[in-house]
């Protein structure tokens, strides 16, 4: 029967764990958990948890864990082809029928992995033997115990070229297949790891997979790390160094560490972190990204304090911004500049190691910072392209509401940044006060029509009252809403007004600016944070970047949408997948345009509360 790792994964992302449980075992909700009596063994207080977000069970009394193959197994006494159909039925999914070759393969990959087991048994004795006395001299300068030597499986690989062939009794194309050994374009076939002390990696069930080898001493030309190739049993970018440890730690904290290096882990979990994973010496890869929330859903990525593992970290955040989703993101430490895990632990201890990891960045805190740094802001042009990198960052979040709340924040930052609010002016001996701009009277009287108009331009003309009551922010958002202000003719006028007044009069950020007199007052029934007095200025602000951002997506969409439409002559299937994309986008809108108006609406008695999301009967809000 052919059950791909990628079949399998749909089966229980299909599934919810809770409900499978909740057959054999009565679940009470704890949080966003389930807590129950463990049925594995006998006790009087639930420690036995159910986390349907990651699809595991627990029980920290006796240590059982599994997910719903496991549960039907362990649980219910079921062979695994009879667990997975079962779940199968409930999941509604096909069981994939016998593949002869995909048997094949699992067959292949049991033989391979009893070549790289045995592999490993030979590295560990080469390291106690004679010619192994180097690489034991290397580890206890490191001073790495005995303990610790076992417990990660410490080998060695002799200098000769053809030692592992003679000693093991596979044939040779296992042992390429199995990445043991390699062959030139000449056709000539040698041992793959030479003088090296070998650290082998191992699978989520502790299987040896694959192997890297470090040289013991610097040499020009070589490698300082070599890693095995991919292979059937190994695929770097989809493998996590020392997981099979890391999880039932990281079960038990909460949280989970990823260092750069094999040596890193190893420090680290001497000083007592055993929750530390690395990757395979490349940037962390979207599948690892998803293993790491499968155990928290902020993994601590701790790097060296140099350019490069400042570089590495960008890398990692690059990867991870289009997977963001709700309460899952990155968490980010910057070691001492010179040092990495294993120096800091040796100079300082593990409590700085610690003190370090109890305080990371947020990823939105390392992306602005190392833009910001990236290159001095010296001019215009300079600034103009730290913006354009944000919101390129910004656009790759494929999360909507992720994806506006990045581009509110990193906006707001750079406004701050790049355009500080300038001191009020003042007259020496005079008590003087530069007047607040004042929109003119044509602008005004458009801006009055569209207040009485329906509840798309109130909306409309309420953010441009709250935009003159909070000025700074006009500057935060003045790219969107300018391109706002060029659709709409009945607001557009009044929003470049305050844009104008903004660029072109010196007044503080909290100074308002005037709309002109006569203008109907905001009703007395508005429930938006941003228009009633007394408000915090904080949450004012918040609420009317959050408006902001409703008022002018829309818009855009539609015109996009539009755009990709005129191009289906041209472009069928581009301009269709376009259009679905989008359409998706717009109904994600319409939900959080629902959800605000709900929130303004539970801010007062639902009587009276304005309804932003729906408007009248006969007309949307937006649109």
């Amino acid at each position: 029967m052919a059950l791909s790792p990628q079949w399998l994964d749909e089966l229980r992302a299909r599934i919810t764990l809770s409900a499978v449980v909740g057959r054999d075992v009565r679940l009470t909700k704890a949080g966003r958990e389930f807590k129950a009596c463990c049925p594995f063994h006998n006790e009087k207080t639930p420690s036995f948890y159910v986390n349907d977000a990651k699809g595991f069970y627990h029980c920290f009394g006796c240590e059982a864990h599994g997910d719903a193959i496991g549960w039907m197994i362990e649980q219910r006494g079921m062979p695994f082809m009879d667990a997975v159909k079962e779940l199968a039925a409930i999941a509604g999914m096909e069981v994939p029928a016998p593949d002869p070759v995909a048997a094949q393969r699992a067959e292949k990959r049991a033989s391979l992995v009893d070549v790289t087991q045995a592999a490993q048994e030979w590295f560990v004795g080469r390291l106690r033997s004679a010619e192994g006395a180097k690489a034991r001299d290397y580890l206890a300068k490191r001073g790495f115990s005995d303990a610790t030597i076992r417990a990660f499986g410490f080998g060695y690989a002799p200098d000769d070229k053809q030692a592992l062939k003679r000693d093991l009794s596979f044939d040779e194309d296992m042992l390429l297949e199995s990445g043991m050994r390699t062959e030139t374009e000449d056709g000539s076939r040698y041992d793959r790891f030479r003088d090296r002390l070998m650290l082998p990696i191992q699978d989520q069930r502790g299987r040896v997979i694959a192997f890297g080898g470090r040289i013991l001493s610097d040499r020009d030309g070589v490698a300082k790390y070599l890693n095995s190739p991919d292979t059937p049993l190994f695929d770097k970018g989809r493998t996590l160094y020392n997981l099979h440890r890391a999880a039932p730690a990281a079960r038990q904290t909460g949280r989970i560490v990823v260092v750069e290096g094999y040596m890193d882990v190893i420090a680290l979990v001497e000083a007592g972190i055993g929750e530390a994973v690395a990757p395979m010496g490349t940037a962390l890869t979207e599948q690892q990204i998803e293993l790491l929330w499968r155990q928290s859903e902020r993994p601590i990525l701790c790097f060296d304090g140099d350019k490069a593992g400042q570089k590495a970290a960008m890398r990692a955040i690059v990867r991870a911004l289009p997977l963001l989703r709700p309460a899952h993101s990155l968490a980010i430490v910057r070691l001492p500049e010179g040092l990495d895990p294993d120096d800091l632990i040796r100079r300082q201890g593990a409590r700085a190691m610690e003190k370090l990891l109890s305080e990371p960045a947020g990823l939105l805190d390392t992306l602005w910072r190392f833009e910001r740094d990236a290159a001095p802001l010296d001019g215009p042009e300079a600034k103009a392209g730290l913006k354009a990198r944000l919101l390129a960052h910004v656009e790759t979040i494929e999360h909507p509401d992720i994806r506006a709340l990045y581009k509110r924040e990193l906006l707001e930052r750079f406004s701050a940044f790049a355009f500080p609010p300038r001191q009020r002016s003042e007259w020496k001996g005079k008590d003087w006060k530069r007047p607040m701009p004042v929109l003119s009277p044509e602008i005004a009287a458009r801006l009055k029509r569209a207040m009485a108009g329906g509840a798309r331009d109130a909306f409309a003309a309420a953010v441009v009252a709250g935009l003159a009551r909070y000025p700074d922010q006009i500057a935060a958002h003045e790219e969107a809403l300018s391109r706002f202000a060029a659709r709409d003719e009945n607001v557009g006028p009044a929003i470049d007004s305050l844009i104008d007044a903004v660029e072109s009069l010196d007044f503080n950020g909290d100074s308002p600016i005037s709309l002109e007199p006569g203008l109907p007052a905001p009703p007395e029934n508005s429930r938006y944070a941003f228009l009633l007095e007394g408000t915090d200025p904080g949450e004012a602000r918040e609420e009317l970047a959050e408006a902001v951002s409703l008022l002018v997506e829309r818009p855009a969409l539609e015109a996009a949408i539009a755009a990709a439409t005129a191009r289906f002559d041209q472009d069928p299937e581009g301009s269709f997948a376009e259009q679905a994309r989008l359409r998706e986008r717009l109904l994600a809108l319409n939900e959080r345009l629902k959800r605000f108006g709900r929130r303004r609406a539970t801010a007062g008695t639902q009587e009276h509360a304005p309804d932003v999301a729906n408007g009248p009967a006969s007309e949307p809000a937006l649109g």
